[in-house]
């Protein structure tokens, strides 16, 4: 089950020390459970903590493993503290990452059970989803009672895997009438649906949102929203269950809430409001990520899910690692990466910097994480260290991945201290300026861009979606801070480009596609189905 098959306790052993009766209890099995969302009045006095991290590397510079090892080691230290992550999507799973559970010692279990199907929260979204679309061909196959212009349904079908193949397809509803469109589906976690759950504070809000999403346009250039399906009730149905958080273990025995899954380079890449304010509820300290790097899952946790759910992080823990640096630092061959090169340390550190810069923006505490591992080099962790000391930046090693616990303890202590200090969030934007001042803002503030363009397309939607009191929601890569993945040194003043502009009604989200950003990932060469 996990290298930890010796030591994992029945959950509902973990559960009491959280103060989580049986009666709140829904088992699935021995070691997993949802919880009833309203387990315990929250305090005013609860620490909530944002992990984030500097640019990744393809295989992830250990911001889960330091979320899991921070809340191990504030247990340790003695604070009643709980993680909030996100469930995995099976498409890295079976794809390059191979698991989103940390690593290490720093774990939470069981494993396999987690990374498959875990208790079908992101399957039952699926099948809500799918439900839509289907809904919306019946009605056209039986006399188009809704006047849907079939050129611009703009509901898409999903699946929880990486399959490019499904990124065109062809929709024919009536062969011999031949009414058919174009279509594709994108991958469950970057769907509106995923982002709808994650942000829905309960039923009712996941309702209403549900009714508020826009599917298509009729034949007279009208909107048509999904409550005009009829379907509501139907989809909550599906998704009832789904909304009780999750509750697993780490290796050392505390408890990690895990719900919601959307992915940050496409969605806003947070775990679900419902589970953080559970956590809330449950522990005096609370630890939570946000996908990929602050550019991304930070930006939109601070500016998006903060404001939704009425919450802000008392700090901010910037993960990075001598791996990460050097690739940022020039190093293209992934096999010299474990290879001793400090020039390219003090190139990365310009990656650092900038995101150093990004997170001072919001007016938020923070401290750097450095992940050591076996491949850690000495020199290369004094030279960043040496950076981080002359510039007055608070840091700590963190070596929870061989130590567990024990190896985040240093860093626990620092956390407590940092959430002591003032913390006051300042946003990148307000939500009244115009959609088109929101993009600017943030791709100056946290991408570092000097201009951005746009298609003649996306130059339409702004147009349309300008005065939207909305979020935005940047779909960008996030290997670079740029819109280009191949751009890793970031030296001269770059543009970004917006090719397309979406609108997530039901999430209150504009969401500009840049660069080449795709809604379904496609597999490697050599995927991790292949190694397991």
């Amino acid at each position: 089950m996990s290298i930890a098959t010796g030591k994992i306790k029945p959950i509902s052993t973990i559960a009491k020390k959280y103060g989580i009766n049986k009666k709140d209890m829904f088992l699935y099995g021995e070691y997993i459970a949802k919880i009833n969302p309203n387990v315990k009045p929250c305090s005013k006095q609860k620490k909530l903590i944002l992990v984030t991290a500097t640019s990744p590397t393809p295989a992830g510079e250990g911001k889960t493993t330091t979320t899991i090892g921070l809340n191990d080691a504030l247990n340790k230290i003695g604070k009643l503290s709980v993680a909030a992550l996100r469930e995995p999507s099976m498409g890295p799973v079976f794809g390059v990452k191979g698991g989103a559970n940390g690593g290490g010692k720093a774990q939470i279990i069981p494993k396999e059970e987690i990374n498959f199907h875990f208790t079908g929260d992101i399957h039952a979204i699926t099948s809500a989803n799918n439900l839509i679309s289907a809904c919306i061909d019946n009605n056209i196959y039986w006399g188009n009672t809704l006047q849907f212009d079939v050129g611009r349904i703009l509901w898409r079908r999903v699946l929880d895997v990486n399959d490019r193949s499904l990124r065109e397809i062809e929709i024919t509803i009536n062969a011999k009438k031949n009414i058919k469109y174009k279509s594709c589906f994108d991958i469950t976690v970057a769907s509106e649906l995923m982002a709808i759950f994650c942000l829905s504070l309960n039923e009712q809000d996941l309702s209403d949102r549900l009714n508020e999403i826009l599917i298509a346009y009729n034949l007279k250039n009208e909107p048509i929203y999904l409550k005009q399906l009829g379907i509501t009730n139907a989809l909550i149905k599906i998704l009832k269950d789904s909304l009780k958080p999750n509750i697993v273990q780490s290796i050392e025995g505390n408890l990690a809430i895990v719900h919601g899954g959307p992915f940050a380079n496409i969605a806003h890449g947070c775990n679900s409001l419902i589970a953080t304010k559970t956590a809330l509820n449950l522990g005096d300290y609370v630890v939570t990520e946000a996908g990929f790097a602050s550019d991304l899952g930070a930006e939109k946790f601070l500016d998006i899910v903060c404001d939704v759910g009425n919450i802000k992080p008392n700090a901010i823990v910037l993960v990075t690692s001598t791996r990460s640096l050097k690739m940022h630092g020039g190093v293209e061959d992934k096999t010299k990466l474990p290879l001793l090169n400090i020039e390219a340390i003090k190139l990365g550190i310009n990656n650092l910097k900038s995101h150093i810069k990004n997170l001072s923006n919001f007016n938020i505490p923070f401290i750097v994480s450095i992940t050591q591992i076996d491949i850690s080099l000495k020199e290369e962790l004094a030279c960043l260290e040496k950076w981080l000391k002359e510039n007055k930046i608070d840091y700590a090693f963190n070596s929870s991945f061989e130590e567990g616990s024990k190896g985040a303890v240093e860093l626990a202590k620092k956390v407590v201290k940092l959430c002591e200090k003032k913390s006051e969030l300042k946003p990148i934007y307000d939500l009244k300026m115009s959609v088109e001042k929101k993009i600017s803002l943030i791709c100056e503030k946290c991408y570092g861009a000097s201009k951005v363009e746009y298609s003649s397309l996306a130059l339409e939607k702004l147009k349309t979606y300008n005065d939207f009191p909305y979020y935005v929601c940047m779909a960008k890569t996030p290997i670079s801070l740029t819109d280009d993945e191949k751009v890793l040194i970031v030296d001269k003043p770059f543009t970004i480009h917006i090719k397309d502009i979406l609108v997530s009604n039901g999430a209150k989200f504009i969401i500009p596609l840049t660069g080449n950003i795709m809604r379904m990932p496609g597999l490697p060469k050599v995927p991790e189905a292949n190694n397991m």
